[in-house]
């Protein structure tokens, strides 16, 4: 029984039984649970939480359900290793990628002790390592883990499995982003024909191949044939899913920044208006999906050199990105360096230094300070 007069704090979690009474007002929320615990239910609360990016909430409710497994399993039971997976996850979604690591290497520790080495949960295991190193630009690291991945998916489920796809998916835009371009278009093209083999021509993971080839031939400033998939990609999800689907909304943002790369801008920012429209009304004017097309939008207008909407948009989407992330979070440091961009090609030198000054701060918490992105700054910061 709890009986108090005044105020009460539970720092922890509040488990009630069938006989227990309360009668308080706690200073906080505090999270209730009738015992037994289900940690099942507690799981997929937070798989839930995860879905609708209350990240907080997920990874409060993963650890109550390890908290509780820790206390009633063993240290190496499955049920264990599951919930380091789910707090890998959560903070990798978070963008707390080393707390990520942490969790994700406990969770395939347990998992290799319990399955053995060649088992399709091991392998998930080292491919959300894999992405975890990916976010962090480790892609070399990623790429390493995500081969491991391959190679257990391969001998379990063969070499046309849906599941494979995924694996070449994935290596294709690791050796995208390590500027390996040819070496991307070889595995995003093994992973189209898997999904075309399985799914046919006009199945959203065609699009999403479509799409990410779109994105590899825009890095190797091949424009033309960049817009060719993208607009493939755009057809199938307009066929597919809908003239308001969130999918045809990145699909219209892909074609703007292509037009802006070509130097289109008016035609770039009637596309990511396309997108930002759909995504104002499925997602409202509070999400970081808006965020991000405000972002890309204000990059546009700087390369128009109109530079006042340009901050007009920027400084729109650093005040909604700061609501929904953390200060430090490496998108914010993006954001920070387009601003100092902006500031830089008004010549207003002071506004430039001092975003450039918060984007190196970010940059060198999150990605080191030899990551080329980090340097990047830098250099500019020794231009001004």
């Amino acid at each position: 029984m709890i009986d108090a007069i005044g105020n009460c704090d539970i720092t922890q979690q509040l488990i009630h039984t069938n006989n227990s009474i309360v009668h308080c007002h706690f200073n906080s929320p505090v999270f209730t649970c009738p015992w037994p615990i289900d940690t099942e239910k507690l799981i997929k609360l937070g798989v839930s939480s995860l879905t609708i990016q209350n990240l907080d909430k997920a990874i409060k409710l993963f650890r109550f359900a390890l908290c509780v497994r820790l206390q009633t399993l063993n240290n190496s039971h499955i049920d264990v290793g599951q919930s380091y997976a789910w707090l890998g996850r959560a903070y990798s979604d978070k963008g707390e990628h080393d707390r990520a690591i942490e969790y994700s290497e406990k969770a395939l520790k347990i998992w290799l002790n319990n399955l053995g080495h060649d088992h399709p949960d091991v392998a998930t295991s080292y491919n959300n390592l894999g992405l975890v190193y990916y976010k962090k630009t480790e892609y070399n690291k990623a790429i390493e883990f995500y081969k491991q991945s391959l190679k257990i998916y391969l001998n379990n489920l063969g070499p046309d499995h849906p599941i494979i796809a995924n694996s070449y998916h994935n290596l294709g835009n690791a050796y995208d982003n390590k500027e390996e371009y040819d070496k991307a278009i070889e595995y995003h093209k093994k992973s189209l024909q898997i999904r075309l083999d399985k799914f046919g021509c006009n199945h959203p993971d065609v699009a999403t191949s479509y799409n990410h080839l779109g994105f590899v031939y825009n890095n190797k400033k091949e424009y033309n044939k960049a817009m060719e998939y993208h607009k493939k990609s755009l057809q199938i999800r307009l066929n597919k899913l809908g003239p308001d689907h969130l999918d045809v909304a990145r699909s219209y943002n892909h074609l703007g920044f292509i037009y802006d790369k070509k130097g289109e801008y008016n035609r770039a920012i009637e596309y990511c208006n396309k997108s930002l429209k759909i995504r104002l009304n499925k997602l409202g004017s509070d999400h970081l999906g808006v965020a991000f097309l405000y972002k890309n939008l204000a990059f546009i207008y700087s390369n128009k050199q109109e530079y006042d909407k340009a901050l007009e948009f920027g400084k729109k989407a650093l005040e909604l990105i700061l609501k929904k992330l953390d200060s430090n979070h490496k998108d914010v440091g993006v954001l920070y360096n387009i601003l100092g961009d902006i500031y830089c090609k008004k010549e207003d030198k002071m506004e430039a230094k001092k975003y450039y000054e918060n984007a190196l701060s970010i940059y060198t918490q999150k990605m080191s300070k030899d990551n080329s992105d980090t340097q990047k700054i830098i250099s500019k910061l020794k231009k001004l």
